[in-house]
């Protein structure tokens, strides 16, 4: 009976050792899968590639933060310029304006956002002759660390009622307003009611001040497939 016992006592041991061992390793996974904090490395300098559709020959230039270069008949202008540090998952992203140059002398913006070194084909420059894509950052040594973001919740720590929203009283989310009416109802300015379509797309050739380039770049020149220096005034 007293082994028997033991044995018993043994058993309920190892089950206790191996729920012990399962919620370790599930807490060291949840751990190891938890999205990390990544800082950035703000730099001075893009790096970009040029395409000429026409001859199919491709250029590297560079271009300074709020530097205006010319590639072809487009002005690219990089705002930031960001990588990673080599510690985490590189990232290479930079915010450009692109210009149009016509053949009437007009500038009119094509495109303005964010492009990415690794998905190059995600941004919207379209141009029937020159296409320009990011491929590099460099000279930055400025870290600039990830901000907390203040739309994440603790999910243990419950939610607190506003105390300026008296109870009853309805407030209109951002962006929505009050119709005025006498209803109470509330409404989205610029979304036609009735399930009507909805214009999302920016509209493209935006006139646009003309800017003096600093550089500018020609993929159709003889020697190296580039000229740059200083812009005429």
């Amino acid at each position: 009976m007293a082994s028997t016992t033991i044995v018993k006592g043994s058993a309920r041991g190892r089950r206790g050792g191996l729920r012990l061992a399962l919620a370790s390793g599930a807490c060291a996974l949840a751990f190891l899968s938890a999205p990390a904090h990544a800082d950035k490395i703000k730099n001075p300098t893009a790096i970009f590639a040029g395409l000429d559709k026409i001859t199919g020959r491709i250029i590297s230039f560079e271009a300074q933060v709020d530097e205006t270069v010319q590639f072809g008949a487009l002005q690219i202008t990089p705002r930031v310029c960001y990588t990673r540090p080599p510690t985490e998952p590189q990232n290479t992203t930079s915010f450009i304006e692109v210009d149009e140059v016509t053949f009437n002398n007009e500038y009119r913006r094509i495109f303005g956002g964010w492009v990415f070194a690794s998905s190059p084909g995600l941004h919207g420059i379209e141009h029937p002759i020159y296409d320009v894509w990011l491929t590099s950052c460099k000279g930055g040594k400025e870290v600039i660390p990830d901000p907390v973001d203040p739309d994440k919740v603790d999910p243990l720590k419950p939610a607190q009622p506003d105390a300026k929203v008296s109870q009853g009283q309805q407030q209109p989310r951002r962006g929505v307003v009050n119709k005025g009416d006498g209803t109470g109802g509330l409404y989205t300015p610029g979304v036609p009611a009735g399930g009507g379509q909805i214009g999302v797309a920016a509209p493209q050739g935006v006139p646009v001040a003309p800017r003096q380039p600093t550089q500018r770049f020609f993929p159709t020149n003889a020697g190296p497939g580039r000229e740059q220096g200083a812009a005429p005034r």
